[in-house]
């Protein structure tokens, strides 16, 4: 079969945020409640504005693990999957672990802490002997999981791929750098608002499972949509700041576009990266104000959910998954006063989209874009 007569649905997702699983979230996005609240987890680190979990903060194994079940569970799979891909994420991975490693002088077991750690304990979980991968691209790590398993599928190397990706960033090196950087929120997180302060950082992630359409009818799975195409480039400008000029970030919605045989009247809604930072915030808003039309709309969850890094993205296509499944799109959580003419979702509204495209704008001017549709 050509990569271009294959359909790719998602039959399963499972997501974790401030706001709980993935039906809470959702409940909670179309109410605008937000998850965030000021906390000092470590007794050496002021108070700032953070979405966890849970009463403290959770270390990667643990989220991976809940992760992987809710998905399967979703899809109605069960282990072993010998051939499924793997393609999960993480832009700190073990952080906390490796943190907690230095400070204890421990350092027994430092091998099971690594980066690829959410993707390879997933591939022993299911026992898998399919192709494993585990992306880190910043804040577009997300965005470049599920276009990896998407190309696994389309080439042939398996027919059914758990991606996605997950974080737990509430460590005190963390918080200390985005401190030190002035990117951090003192009060909330409010995307594309006239009085926004920076990012939140939050705890989460989401694993999606893809498959071929035909084996998704072989079985009768439930399918959320299908996942079109990508588009993925970098600034090469600065090691955080994004590059003043549009140029790497509209050539990734191009190329998502051209890739999705989709035009830019075919998109109904848009899942913005919307961290609530100046410099993102402006220049996304520019990005689309270029591309699209002043009636598509726009919204980000991240004053909802705080900025999940690397699972931002992933979480994003599960939000714009769930709006062509409901017909219902995610308020942007946070938003009261925007200098920006867009068409921002500020109450939850029947809209019933056809085609929805969600981005990630980050560090080091990492851009990845990607296309979903109903089914």
């Amino acid at each position: 079969m050509n990569p271009e007569q294959k359909t790719i649905v998602v039959t399963g997702i499972a997501l974790q945020s401030c706001l709980g699983n993935l039906a809470e979230t959702w409940h909670f996005l179309q109410h605008g409640k937000s998850g965030i609240k000021i906390l000092q987890p470590f007794a050496d680190i002021p108070a700032y504005p953070m979405g966890l979990i849970q009463d403290k903060p959770l270390q990667l194994p643990t989220l991976t693990e809940i992760l992987l079940q809710e998905a399967l569970k979703d899809a109605g799979l069960v282990s072993p999957l010998s051939e499924c891909g793997v393609v999960i994420g993480s832009s700190r991975g073990c952080q906390g672990l490796w943190e907690t490693i230095v400070k204890e002088k421990k350092v027994e077991n430092w091998l099971d802490s690594l980066p690829h750690y959410a993707a390879t304990t997933t591939a022993h979980l299911i026992g898998t002997l399919g192709p494993v991968l585990s992306p880190m691209a910043a804040c577009a790590t997300g965005i470049w999981a599920i276009a990896q398993g998407l190309e696994l599928i389309l080439q042939g190397k398996c027919e059914r791929a758990l991606v996605g990706a997950i974080e737990t960033p509430i460590t005190p090196l963390t918080i200390a750098g985005f401190a030190q950087m002035g990117a951090l929120a003192e009060t909330g997180c409010y995307p594309f608002d006239q009085k926004r302060e920076g990012l939140v950082l939050g705890e989460g992630g989401a694993i999606l499972v893809l498959e071929t359409a035909d084996l998704a009818k072989q079985r009768n799975a439930q399918i959320y949509g299908k996942v079109l195409g990508f588009g993925l480039t970098c600034d090469a400008y600065h090691v955080s700041t994004p590059a003043p000029d549009l140029t790497s970030g509209l050539i990734a919605i191009k190329d998502c576009l051209f890739r999705s045989q989709l035009n830019i009247s075919d998109i109904d809604y848009i899942h913005a990266h919307g961290t609530s930072t100046h410099l993102n915030d402006d220049r996304e808003a520019k990005i689309i104000q270029t591309l699209f039309n002043p009636s598509v709309a726009v919204s980000s969850t991240k004053g909802a959910t705080g900025h999940t890094l690397g699972a931002s993205g992933a979480m994003g296509v599960a939000f714009c998954l769930m709006a062509i499944k409901t017909g219902v799109l995610p308020r942007c959580v946070g938003l009261t006063d925007t200098p920006y003419n867009l068409n921002f979702v500020k109450s939850a509204i029947q809209s019933y989209p056809q085609a929805a495209l969600c981005f990630s704008f980050g560090f080091g001017g990492q851009n990845g874009v990607i296309a979903v549709a109903k089914a």
